[in-house]
């Protein structure tokens, strides 16, 4: 193994292994555990609608896509609550100065801790949603191949908010940081939300008459722009059952959208993490 690479995946082991001890990352590993658990009674099958039983399978779609959404966003604020105080706690710590005295670089360094925090953050979120995926299949006997796949592709909003806020980390107070990813994040939720209502035919209709597409196309444009972590999850909950998992390969661009995100974000994370002060 090169060593540049054995440095960064021994700075990624140290990381999780620092990140499993923290009392905060147990409770909350555990908290969420419980409460996936508690969401297997959704599953019965038993569902009434105008006095007809409804079937597994509809059931199957509904909830897992419900479900996979909550767990979704909520590994998105553990992972942000786990790298706003990464760099603060090892410059503390002395632990910096401690790596910094072997023959490892700041981009291996920073690296490391992304590729951990990233693998962990992953690691939780795959943990929950498979505890939905074997509940389906044990209460249900449904198999849903798609879901644990959708959970792979959602990590990518994981490593969009790994990378940020560990940036963001560096230029202002932990808990600032933190915040404004999660802005960002409801940014493009609520965006989402109206984008989908503004294509409905009575808003086309309204906007044809007021003649404001000008001012739309630049909304348009931010819209675009923005990261996608709302589109990216949608885009993976496609593949939550067997019938609509192909159609969502029509939603791409928002994963392109945040890979790119990710690739500028790490360079200018690499670019500024060069001008920190190792104490």
């Amino acid at each position: 193994m090169p060593k540049a690479l054995s440095s960064i995946i021994n700075i990624a082991k140290y990381t999780i292994a620092d990140e499993v001890r923290q009392r905060s990352f147990i409770i909350m590993f555990f908290i969420s555990v419980i409460f996936v658990f508690l969401i297997r009674g959704c599953y019965q099958g038993n569902y009434m609608v105008n006095g007809r039983e409804l079937e597994a399978e509809a059931i199957v779609g509904t909830v897992s896509k419900i479900t996979f959404h909550i767990i979704a966003v909520v590994v998105m604020l553990i992972a942000a609550l786990l790298s706003m105080r990464v760099f603060k706690r090892d410059r503390d710590e002395g632990m910096q100065s401690c790596i910094f005295s072997k023959p490892i670089t700041r981009m291996q360094y920073v690296t490391g801790k992304i590729f951990g925090l990233w693998v962990l953050s992953s690691f939780f979120m795959f943990i929950l949603h498979a505890i939905i995926f074997l509940t389906v299949f044990i209460k249900l006997n449904v198999v849903m191949p798609g879901y644990l796949a959708a959970s792979l592709l959602c990590s990518f909003n994981l490593l969009f908010v790994v990378t940020a806020v560990l940036l963001l980390s560096l230029m202002m107070p932990d808990i600032v940081a933190f915040l404004c990813v999660l802005g960002i994040g409801i940014v493009s939720f609520v965006a989402d939300g109206i984008f989908a209502i503004s294509h409905s035919p009575m808003a086309q209709s309204m906007i044809q008459q007021s003649g404001s597409q000008s001012e739309l196309t630049g909304r348009k444009i931010v819209y675009y722009l923005w990261p996608k972590l709302s589109g990216t999850q949608h885009f993976a909950s496609s593949f939550v059952g067997a019938s609509d998992g192909f159609q969502g390969f029509v939603y791409i661009y928002p994963l392109i959208n945040v890979i790119i995100y990710c690739l500028i974000l790490g360079a200018l994370l690499f670019w500024r993490f060069r001008n920190e002060d190792i104490i």
